[in-house]
């Protein structure tokens, strides 16, 4: 893999920017039942190890988030609490917003949480 230093300064801000979208949208994630934290806080360590050495080893070091992506970069695991809580969440996210979105797209939430569901279901738990 290329290190942060050896990318062109504008290639490291657009991968900093994108981890850092990542990273915000997972946070989000963890209050709003239709985003699962875990595949954008994956998403966000993968982005920050080509754009910032610093911020990739501040979410590698986080309480939370570290343990985690040493796992999923270890052996490609997401804790079963956290694939629990995903499915829990994007189910009654995607049961509200069947409920309540007008019209044919009051699916579509449902289908992309059902497709990050099996993604995570193929993966395996600690």
């Amino acid at each position: 893999m290329t290190r942060p230093l050896q990318r062109p300064g504008w290639q490291r801000g657009l991968w900093l920017a994108a981890g850092a979208l990542a990273l915000a949208t997972g946070i989000v994630g963890i209050v709003l039942p239709l985003l699962p934290t875990t595949p954008f806080v994956i998403l966000a360590a993968f982005c920050f190890a080509r754009g910032s050495e610093r911020w990739e080893h501040w979410l590698l070091s986080h309480r939370r988030f570290g343990p985690m992506l040493h796992s999923w970069r270890a052996r490609r695991v997401i804790p079963w609490r956290a694939k629990v809580l995903a499915w829990v969440m994007m189910a009654g996210g995607a049961g509200w917003a069947a409920w309540t979105m007008p019209g044919p797209w009051r699916w579509a939430p449902a289908v992309i949480c059902l497709a990050v569901g099996v993604w995570m279901a193929r993966l395996p738990s600690r």
